[in-house]
């Protein structure tokens, strides 16, 4: 399916005003995606867990206007939020080729974070994602016909012009973005759920994701992106990425677990390779990311519990693991890792299956 099939044919209807509101989570990539294209076009293919708790909330409130043209206000936890609208008004302008009718309309948008803003837990992806979902039901409403499936690959489509990962976050509880031959339907322009049986041992995966920085990353993602252009191991990594993601596939569908943790942990550390060997050269872990992470080691070793950490564009860890190690797992969080975190915080999450609609 082509881009083309995205855009928007006028079939003669128009609400003149309305509110929806929905929430899209955060997602957790386990084979990285670092590096894109013009476009928003992943350099390499990538699968993520979808999030439960770590998800953002939006309300979309719509009036029917007179003077053609993109205008919306934008609140972030209730306060206006300027410095934000740069984003909004650049992603209002990628979609307008497949949604005109966003020229119709001025937009009041009010947005908050269960999670900390800017700190390396995707709230770029669950904020776009969630702005693209509401879109999406004002599309509907003109367009009464539309299926659920087209809704879906539309807001994905849609979310990803807006941040990359965003499109990980509309629908499905493991999710592959970027074409891969192994991946029934997979696709460069948009999400779709993981096509394998998923084995009973990870449809209950916990995160639990330890607050090592809760303060706005130094250097932006978007930068990290594009240091990757002219990264001398770039080569290497983009066809790293797609053999991992054969092997995970595997690993998700056997439920080996020592696969698995062997897989997510490599990609999350070359990930942060990646930022180290760039010029100019970055590091976002902070030392007690390093401890976080040996500890982890540690306990893994000393008790034969399968627990793996990954890491996303930040300091934060992520702690994985099958729900039936949860008491342990969690006495182990609280006893060990929670004192290298920032003010001991954390968040304890798990896998979840995407945006969800809330009634007003």
């Amino acid at each position: 399916m082509g881009q083309e099939t995205f855009v928007y044919e006028f079939v003669g209807k128009k609400l003149t005003e309305g509110s929806f509101q929905w929430s899209a989570p955060s997602n957790i990539a386990l084979v990285k995606y670092w590096g894109k294209r013009e476009g928003q076009i992943p350099a390499n293919p990538s699968l993520s867990f979808t999030l439960t708790h770590c998800k953002t909330i939006t309300r979309l409130d719509f009036q029917l206007k007179e003077i053609s043209g993109i205008s919306f206000d934008l609140f972030f936890d209730g306060q206006s939020k300027e410095e934000f609208k740069p984003k909004i008004q650049k992603f209002f302008e990628r979609i307008r080729p497949y949604c005109p009718y966003i020229d119709d309309y001025h937009f009041v948008i009010h947005t908050h974070n269960t999670f900390p803003h800017s700190s390396g837990i995707a709230s770029s992806a669950s904020g776009m994602a969630a702005l693209a979902v509401n879109l999406m039901q004002l599309e509907q409403g003109l367009n009464p016909q539309m299926d659920a499936n087209y809704f879906n690959q539309k807001a994905s489509f849609l979310a990803r012009l807006g941040s990359g990962s965003a499109c990980r976050s509309i629908s499905g509880a493991v999710v592959v973005w970027g074409a891969h031959s192994e991946i029934a339907a997979s696709s460069d322009y948009y999400g779709v759920p993981f096509d394998g049986a998923l084995h009973p041992i990870f449809q209950d995966f916990q995160d639990v994701i330890l607050l090592v920085d809760k303060g706005e990353k130094k250097v932006s993602s978007t930068v990290g992106h594009d240091l990757m252009h002219q990264h001398p191991f770039a080569q290497q990594r983009f066809e790293q990425a797609p053999a991992n993601l054969s092997r995970l596939k595997t690993a998700l569908e056997t439920g080996d677990l020592e696969a698995f943790i062997a897989i997510v942990e490599s990609e999350a550390l070359t990930l942060h390779a990646m930022m180290m060997t760039s010029m100019p050269y970055f590091i976002l872990m902070k030392p007690q990311t390093l401890q976080i992470i040996e500890h982890i080691w540690s306990f893994r070793s000393q008790f034969q519990i399968p627990v793996c950490f990954t890491l996303d564009a930040g300091a934060n860890v992520h702690l994985l693991f099958p729900k039936a190690h949860k008491t342990r797992v969690m006495e182990f969080v609280q006893e060990v890792l929670a004192p290298w975190c920032q003010q001991q915080h954390f968040i304890a999450d798990e896998m979840g299956f995407g945006a969800q609609k809330i009634d007003l």
